[in-house]
């Protein structure tokens, strides 16, 4: 009877390991996605026979992608760089605003800009004892900070968005010869994927 029940725990834990990433996963972004869905949903604007408001599912995920291709061919084609100095100086003078705007900005083109920042991985010699640390290389040349022969490294953190930049020696610094998504994906996971 114990070697049943304790089968079945096996089982259970193997189940457990399977099911509630992919769960967790597809969770997330079921959740997403609907929020975005709903928040964006403009239905409101159809009715049904009786003069209720029909939701149409999607609808408001279309919108997001509409306006995204929209600003993409305004900003390529229209916007001229005039337009584009009002449009910051008058950003630059609301703080707060300006603050989030210039960091969420920076962020999105670290990763899908023409410049990626988060796509060399290298490993830092953190101390004397050997302690090493996986980053991604953000800035070759400190020199405009008074600071030449050092670079910056971004440091994830395991199991978060959030990380810290670190200013060190550029001799401390060594590439490393993988995928800079599967590096990231190693960081992030805490070391047990993204070596496969």
């Amino acid at each position: 009877m114990k070697r049943i029940a304790r089968a079945l725990l096996n089982y259970f834990f193997k189940g457990l390991i399977v099911v509630v990433p992919i769960g967790a996963a597809l969770f997330l972004i079921f959740w997403a996605v609907t929020s975005v869905d709903n928040a964006l949903n403009v239905s409101d604007v159809f009715t049904d026979s009786k003069g209720k408001p029909l939701h149409i599912p999607g609808l408001g995920i279309l919108n997001v992608l509409v306006i995204i291709m929209l600003a993409g061919i305004l900003v390529t084609n229209v916007v001229t760089d005039p337009i584009k100095l009002w449009v910051k100086g008058w950003l630059n003078r609301l703080p707060f605003f300006n603050f989030l705007y210039s960091s969420i900005k920076d962020l999105t083109e670290a990763f899908v800009g023409d410049e990626k920042k988060f796509s060399e991985a290298v490993i830092v010699e953190v101390n004397e004892f050997g302690l090493k640390k996986i980053g991604f290389l953000v800035q070759k040349d400190l020199a405009k900070l008074g600071l030449p022969g050092e670079v910056a490294v971004y440091f994830p953190y395991s199991y978060s968005f959030a990380g810290q930049v670190v200013i060190v020696s550029s001799d401390k610094v060594k590439p490393i010869e993988k995928n800079a998504a599967d590096m990231m994906k190693f960081v992030i996971s805490g070391g047990v994927s993204g070596l496969d």
